[in-house]
């Protein structure tokens, strides 16, 4: 699974700020609002959802593979007068004394783990720290539109005054493993000067819907819903459509 590092995180952090949401933020409030024990939510990031969560009086902690972003994470939570168990962990090698009621996948993260085994390893790790009934909340996209070649650019301004740019080049899809790998270059500039640059190869697995609830049935989840846009229940028609499971330990 690819890490965020220095400036991808700071990017992330400027882009997807606190309070920011894709409909996910008011989705996972809903979803979760009767939950009375601990939840978990595997590569946190910055907080964009643990935070909210932790404003509705709910019990969540959280952990993530990039240093980094864990770094926001913590700035963000005291600049929200709020405190949570966030710690450095890999979703596929995490072990915990803790059994949780509910975790939480939101905003496609699962799709960076982009071996097979991999992500059927961590889908079991998920299922043995749930609680019985737990629930498991993972949102996927499809087969996204890709451009062998083509390139687009984003600029960003820091607090600092700095300009980042980023400059994401869409390298190949590949059919057979279903994954899409995309170069990302991050430059910051300071009164014209580059003063730091940043390069990544950011690759994103998608199943089809039966596949990934196969799979979660393989397990041993039960009572999978499947949902749309974060209208619950409302089955997938399209393929941009952002879609989320719900299943019960």
């Amino acid at each position: 699974m690819q890490s965020y590092h220095s400036i991808s995180a700071e990017v992330y952090n400027l882009d997807k700020p606190i309070g920011s949401s894709f409909g996910d933020v008011e989705y996972y409030s809903e979803r979760l609002s009767q939950v009375k024990g601990k939840i978990l939510e595997p590569a946190v990031g910055t907080g964009r959802i643990l935070i909210p969560l932790l404003e509705q009086g709910l019990s969540i902690e959280g952990f993530d593979l990039s240093e980094e972003m864990l770094t926001y994470c913590r700035d963000n939570l005291t600049l929200a007068n709020k405190e949570a168990n966030i710690f450095l962990a890999d979703m596929e090698t995490f072990q915990s004394e803790s059994h949780y009621e509910a975790i939480i996948l939101p905003a496609g993260t699962f799709l960076l783990i982009d071996d097979d085994d991999k992500a059927m390893h961590i889908l079991a790790n998920f299922y043995h720290h749930l609680k019985p009934n737990g629930r498991l909340i993972v949102d996927l996209f499809l087969q996204p539109e890709f451009s062998e070649g083509s390139s687009h650019y984003r600029t960003f301004t820091n607090k600092q005054g700095e300009l980042i740019t980023l400059q994401i080049t869409q390298s190949e899809m590949n059919h057979i493993k279903q994954t899409t790998t995309s170069h990302h270059r991050y430059d910051k500039w300071k009164d014209g000067t580059c003063i730091d640059s940043e390069f990544e190869i950011f690759t994103l697995k998608w199943y089809g819907i039966n596949e990934f609830k196969r799979l979660l049935m393989q397990i041993g989840f039960k009572d999978i819903v499947i949902s749309a846009d974060y209208s619950y229940q409302q089955y997938p028609t399209n393929r941009n459509q952002v879609i989320t499971f719900e299943a019960i330990k």
